[in-house]
């Protein structure tokens, strides 16, 4: 099979997701290594999410494997990537953090599935194409950088014990998540039909 450069930067995405849960999960005792090791892999994964898209529209390379891959990778990314932080909060009986964690995962988890659904049944029905909104950017984003904070946190000095920069970083998160949310089912609701 044939692959393009976004293609294959997808199909990385998907590769690396694995490689960060198992550098989170099996990386807990190694010092600084281990936060700093998941966060540059979850930052290389970023960075394909980010030029994978915007690739594919430039150079005009969009495919029907892509419209297909890239998506599902995003979704590996995000739940993989928060599951294996939830758990490692877990293992590191960082309990309280975890009850606060858990909360926001669901947030966005919820939020990702509403969304899904509602691009399947507009575009499957209307033939509307529902694009990535400002909003939308800005939630990836806080996702993204609040991720990394959350992964990189332990080593930081007067933070690591009180874990102020991650509660931040989850308040942002579940903000952007369910705004963003909110923004795109105001806007293609209207575009459903109840009755059938």
């Amino acid at each position: 099979m044939k692959l393009n450069i976004p293609n294959t930067l997808s199909l990385i995405r998907v590769a690396l997701v694995p490689a960060f849960v198992l550098s989170i999960l099996f990386m807990r005792g190694a010092g600084v290594w281990g936060c700093i090791i998941p966060a540059l892999i979850y930052i290389i994964t970023g960075l394909t999410d980010m030029l994978d898209g915007k690739i594919a529209r430039k150079y005009n390379l969009v495919t029907d494997f892509g419209k297909f891959i890239d998506p599902l990778a995003d979704k590996f990314m995000v739940i993989g990537s928060m599951i294996a932080i939830l758990v490692r909060m877990l293992l590191d009986r960082e309990r309280t953090l975890a009850l606060v964690f858990v909360w926001v995962v669901l947030v966005i988890l919820f939020r990702e599935l509403a969304v899904t659904s509602i691009r399947l049944v507009v575009a499957g029905k209307s033939g509307i194409v529902v694009a990535a909104s400002m909003l939308g950017k800005m939630k990836t984003v806080s996702q993204m950088v609040g991720t990394v904070i959350i992964i990189i946190e332990p080593i930081i000095p007067f933070f690591s014990d009180n874990h102020i920069l991650s509660y931040v970083c989850m308040a942002v998160m579940v903000f952007t998540t369910l705004f963003s949310g909110y923004d795109y089912l105001k806007a293609y609701m209207p575009h459903i039909d109840t009755t059938k």
